[in-house]
């Protein structure tokens, strides 16, 4: 009995100081609502001074009057009329207008871009495209459903089936002067193997007509896979380059095409002699997964990029080969490539893409921040980045870090899902991306020339 009576005084003393303290807590808030009051009516009085203060422009009314209208300012007066002070107002907001369009002008121009051409046969996601650095107007694609394709740019027409590959091709790119590419893929090796029947593939080569093709991608496209020439069946290639323990996630041509680089998920990048297949160099330095690799078009330079949020630079102009690391992203770098002027561009899962100097490594020239990671980019003869994200855009900035224009997309038209990456022509002038939406796309992006800049200007002083 006594211990239920010593919870009961126990409870009711706990109740007590329970309203003791919210008594406490309502006097605070009468408080806070009472200042709160005062200060509201100070801004009144203070607001009222304002509007009593000199520098008052008489109503607008007496515009329309055209009785004298009295301007006050601090110490001085003066009088004009009505339609001297509208004239007045008008003049002012003319010149500011015209001062906008010239200086408008002055802006980077931005760029029209159109879909031009839809590439239609792969059946799961597309890695990488990659255009021709020579003869006819080609492009390739490395998708998962174990193949690449080699399509004429103009007829959207597949011309070469690649089926050599025993798991997914995560890369595909064209020798510099021959009509060879490397593909790369998630069975550990690189093939080399010929755009043509030329040089020896002929043995491995079988032609059908593309009605098996068309069966294949109607599933998904409907009557927009058909095409009216034959594709050539590849299986073998001429080159298999083993020797990593992981997937291989890119291959490129070094300069001269007569190595091959390979980047893979074990960390470290293969050097090979394309003649003999052997294995020349293995880089090794990165800390996590290699992602990409890209090399330089005219000089013996490689950079590879990593999940470690670095890329590198290896220099192969030397007999022994220099390593320069690359530090400022704080997610995974997906891919880095050169650009004119000894530059350097980067993209992260950071959501930024980086311009660097080669000759300054500490610190990039321009950081262009996004709303979406950045998948492989590529960067244009005129220095135009175009940049795929992983929420279906495309979007295009200059060096400086200028957004130039973005990829229509549309229910119509555009990516449905990632945008794996994108490549430019080498006159600039079409851009072309893949997704993991299985699509491959043509864009015609239109450059306005200094010539049209010069005559916008004119225009605009004209006016």
């Amino acid at each position: 009995m006594s211990d239920r009576l010593s919870l009961l005084l126990e409870s009711l003393h706990c109740r007590g100081r329970l309203y003791e303290l919210f008594s406490q807590i309502e006097k605070e808030f009468e408080a806070l609502y009472t200042e709160n009051i005062a200060l509201k009516d100070k801004i009144e009085t203070l607001n009222e001074q304002l509007e009593r203060e000199p520098a008052i422009i008489e109503r607008a009314d007496t515009f329309d009057s055209g009785e004298p209208s009295v301007v006050k300012t601090k110490g001085k007066r003066e009088s004009m009329t009505a339609s001297q002070l509208s004239q007045k107002i008008k003049s002012t907001y003319k010149l500011k207008a015209s001062t906008s369009r010239i200086v408008s002008t002055f802006k980077a121009p931005s760029l029209a871009c159109r879909l031009f051409k839809e590439y239609l046969g792969h059946r799961d996601g597309v890695w990488e495209v990659s255009c021709s650095r020579h003869g006819p107007s080609l492009i390739a694609t490395a998708s998962a459903d174990h193949t690449a394709k080699i399509w004429d740019i103009h007829s959207g027409g597949c011309i070469v089936q690649y089926w050599g590959h025993k798991g997914s091709v995560n890369s595909v790119r064209f020798h510099p002067s021959q009509d060879l590419v490397v593909s790369s893929s998630g069975d550990q090796t690189a093939h080399v193997w010929s755009v043509t029947s030329a040089g020896g593939a002929a043995d491995n080569l079988k032609y059908h007509s593309s009605e098996e093709e068309v069966e294949l991608s109607e599933e998904d496209h409907g009557e927009e896979g058909e095409s009216s020439h034959n594709i050539s069946i590849l299986k073998n290639a001429k080159i298999e380059l083993q020797g990593h323990i992981g997937v291989v996630i890119a291959a490129d041509w070094l300069a001269g095409g007569e190595q091959v680089i390979t980047a893979s998920w074990d960390r470290t990048a293969n050097v090979y002699d394309v003649q003999t297949g052997e294995l020349v160099t293995q880089l090794v330095g990165h800390d996590q997964e290699l992602t990409n690799t890209c090399t330089h078009p005219t000089q013996r330079l490689v950079v590879t990029s990593s999940k470690d949020t670095t890329f590198r630079l290896w220099d192969f102009r030397d007999a022994i080969h220099s390593v320069s690391v690359f530090q400022g992203h704080t997610n995974p770098v997906t891919s880095a490539t050169f650009a004119s002027g000894d530059k350097v561009v980067s993209g992260s899962d950071d959501r930024t893409v980086k311009v660097w100097d080669l000759k300054n490594m500490r610190s990039p020239l321009t950081t262009i921040r996004l709303d979406s990671p950045v998948n492989r980019l590529a960067v244009s003869n005129q220095n135009i980045i175009a940049i795929p994200h992983d929420n279906r855009h495309v979007r295009l900035f200059d060096l400086n870090g200028v957004r130039l224009a973005r990829l229509p997309r549309s229910n119509r038209q555009g990516h449905r899902r990632m945008v794996c990456s994108v490549a430019w022509s080498e006159d600039g002038r079409n851009l072309f991306s893949c997704g993991f939406d299985r699509l491959v796309f043509g864009w015609r992006v239109t450059i306005p020339t200094k010539d049209d800049t010069k005559l916008n200007v004119t225009k605009a002083g004209k006016e």
